[in-house]
């Protein structure tokens, strides 16, 4: 009775009594399978035969004993690692090598590990910390001074100006009145209240008015009309014995003709031209 043929896929010998590999159900020696299908090795160029462990990462395949650190020569089997620029580094080395430097510890930042980063610096994130009260700064906003990292609270109790008025910081913006600061809303008129930024306003012993306020206070009543005279703006006003007058109000109480540069003579609180004074 004829036996069937067991042949190799490929070269064709019989492989009775050899050992063989299966590949999509098709028998090889082992000769064949290796020149065939095995991979070659990245760190020293061979064939990895049937006999060894293929280790692999990213499609690049290694000897179990080829598969160590490009740098320190240490297994990598079972361990973490690296890639950088075709080379596989244990951690160490990786870190050693391509790790930032904490700016703070002067420790390496571990691969892996959270770090902080402004301006070409890195921290590790326990050790990026406000200068002044020394608490993580973490994902809050923070002011870089003088190499420094501060919170912002503590920027503004360090170096920001403080308002005259409610002693607080003065973040942004800001008013400055004889070389002092004053936030915008706190720089208001001393009897009003209202706002001066931006506004036309004048002092009395270092007080600050409005101008409505402080001809309300302080300026002198026109004789005629009764109204402040501010001096203000250029405001032309004529003064007789204490009492003073706008320039259009310097008028003949009779016949109401304007005595600015005039002679003029007086009835009690009156003002007369000559003609209609001629009669007193």
């Amino acid at each position: 009775m004829m036996t069937e043929r067991f042949d190799c896929h490929h070269c064709e010998e019989s492989l009775f009594g050899k050992k063989y590999i299966l590949r999509e159900e098709s028998p090889y020696c082992i000769g064949c399978f290796e020149a065939l299908y095995a991979s070659t090795c990245e760190e020293c160029g061979k064939p990895i035969g049937c006999d060894c462990k293929d280790l692999s990462y990213k499609d690049r395949h290694w000897h179990e004993a080829c598969f160590h650190c490009s740098r320190c020569k240490s297994s990598l089997v079972d361990k973490p690692f690296a890639a950088k620029e075709d080379q596989l580094l244990c951690m160490d080395c990786y870190s050693y090598q391509y790790s930032s430097k904490c700016q703070e510890c002067k420790e390496t930042i571990m691969p892996g590990t959270r770090k902080m980063e402004y301006k070409d610096s890195s921290w590790h994130e326990t050790c990026f910390i406000c200068h002044r009260c020394q608490q993580p700064i973490g994902t809050k906003s923070f002011i870089p001074k003088d190499n420094q990292n501060f919170c912002v609270p503590c920027y503004e109790k360090q170096y920001a100006l403080q308002c005259v008025q409610c002693k607080k910081p003065i973040t942004t913006g800001g008013v400055t009145y004889r070389e002092q600061p004053w936030h915008r809303e706190c720089f208001v008129c001393t009897a009003c209240k209202k706002p001066l930024s931006g506004q036309r306003f004048t002092s009395r012993d270092e007080f600050a008015y409005c101008l409505s306020c402080f001809c309300d206070l302080y300026a002198k009543k026109c004789a005629g009309c009764t109204n402040p005279i501010s001096g203000l703006g250029g405001t032309k006003y004529i003064s007789f014995e204490e009492r003073q007058w706008h320039n259009d109000c310097f008028n003949c109480k009779k016949c109401s003709l304007s005595l600015v540069g005039r002679g003029f003579l007086t009835e009690r609180d009156d003002i007369l031209c000559p003609d209609c004074g001629k009669d007193i």
